[in-house]
């Protein structure tokens, strides 16, 4: 999920378009996630918009879109495809079970080609599977390190460039009674971020050059070892247990200035402005082992749309999916909740990089990001488990080498043949 906040308390269901739910070749059916907090700030409003304009400009054609909150949709868009009541396009935060039931699209079928050559590349590589794109990046997030530039400046720390630095760095501002001087969310919420971002910058991460994964690999294992003797251990990382802090309750900390630093996204810098608190944005140091010559890439997220085969629906789903992926349209939901859009000519021409130094940051790092591996259709149980248990690998009394072969070894059994 890239959005800024999951949906508290809405309901699934909302409606812009009235018409039938079959594929008549008239009514297009769109499943999304609600990336708003509230009425305020719901998506209804931009979904409205769009879908009207489509609707004008295609005389006779419909669009209905139903809502859902995010930690609904996976589940909902499922059971909608196992009732054989697939909706024609989704979006969502993957797609590859779907891509390997053969039930979607490619993207040649129904994008133009200049659309579908506009996706920035490593965006375009996590939604193909076999050289195929199924999955059509929609908006994206690269991480980047935050540190509060006032406790940095508190404290006499200096901005960090390596692991040694970072560590230097929450010293010095646990000296100065910084409750979080590094704050480390391995949490259930979204700890495999945490954890892809701290892989990459030791040259490691969750699949080898071939894409198998190796989760338990000998960088990796350096990379949780190192964290939990110099940033555990010493107490540098609050006083919340880093397999107990989730995303959402560090962020909240940093927005208060109760962090010295975190990896975030860019609706956080967004928030953290807004609240008067003075960020400084990195790109994540790098392990001191690792050839700084060869600087590893962000970490990267994206959600996908994907457009579901049903007879009748093809030329409809294309005609609305070019529609949406137009500059104007996709730029505008990326801007209404600070994320980074997914072309390449959007991209170009965003508003919010040419505001913001730091926000060109991001759209560099987007550039160039690794992504989960999401075109493997076994990544969200996976996933799931890495979620429960990688914080476990930074926990005083544990061994990393141990925890991470139990994570590997489960991966192994969730991505045996079915």
């Amino acid at each position: 999920m890239t959005a800024s906040v999951a949906a508290i308390g809405l309901l699934g269901g909302l409606v812009t378009a009235c018409g039938s739910s079959g594929s008549d070749g008239t009514t297009l059916r769109l499943v999304a996630p609600e990336y708003g907090a509230g009425p305020a700030t719901s998506s209804q409003a931009y979904w409205d918009k769009v879908t009207a304009a489509f609707a004008a400009a295609n005389p006779g054609k419909k669009v209905e879109v139903t809502l859902y909150p995010w930690a609904d949709v996976d589940r909902e868009v499922t059971r909608m495809v196992e009732e054989g009541n697939a909706p024609d396009v989704a979006l969502m935060g993957a797609y590859s079970d779907f891509a390997a039931q053969d039930r979607l699209y490619a993207a040649s079928e129904v994008l133009s080609i200049r659309a579908e050559a506009n996706f920035l590349p490593p965006l375009a590589d996590a939604g193909s599977v076999d050289g195929t794109l199924y999955g059509l990046p929609f908006v994206a997030s690269s991480r980047l390190l935050f540190y509060n530039e006032e406790l940095f400046e508190e404290a006499g720390a200096e901005p960090p460039k390596t692991w040694s630095d970072l560590k230097d760095a929450a010293v010095a501002l646990k000296d100065e009674g910084v409750l979080y001087p590094y704050a480390l969310p391995l949490g259930p919420e979204e700890a495999h971020a945490e954890a892809l971002i701290w892989e990459l910058s030791n040259g490691g991460g969750y699949t080898d050059t071939n894409g198998r994964y190796s989760i338990a690999s000998e960088r990796n294992t350096q990379t949780f070892r190192w964290i939990k003797e110099n940033l555990v251990v010493p107490g540098l990382t609050g006083p919340v247990p880093p397999a107990e802090l989730n995303r959402q309750d560090a962020f909240a900390a940093f927005v208060r200035g109760d962090v010295g630093m975190v990896n975030g996204y860019p609706s956080l810098l967004h928030e953290a402005r807004a609240k008067g608190v003075k960020v400084g944005t990195l790109t994540m140091p790098v392990s001191d082992t690792l050839d700084a010559r060869e600087a590893p890439p962000a970490a990267g997220v994206a959600d996908w749309m994907m457009a579901f085969k049903r007879d009748g629906n093809r030329q409809l789903v294309g005609s609305f999916l070019d529609f949406v992926y137009e500059d104007k349209n996709l730029s505008e939901f990326a801007g209404r909740y600070h994320l980074l859009p997914s072309t390449v000519s959007a991209t170009q021409a965003s508003r919010y990089a040419s505001t913001d130094p730091s926000a060109e940051q991001f759209l560099t790092a987007l550039r160039t990001a690794q992504l989960y591996p999401v075109n493997d259709p076994s990544w969200l149980q996976i996933s799931n488990t890495i979620k429960r248990n990688i914080g476990k690998a930074v926990a005083p009394s544990a061994e990393p080498k141990v925890v991470l072969e139990n994570i590997a070894q489960q991966a192994r059994d969730i991505a045996q043949p079915r």
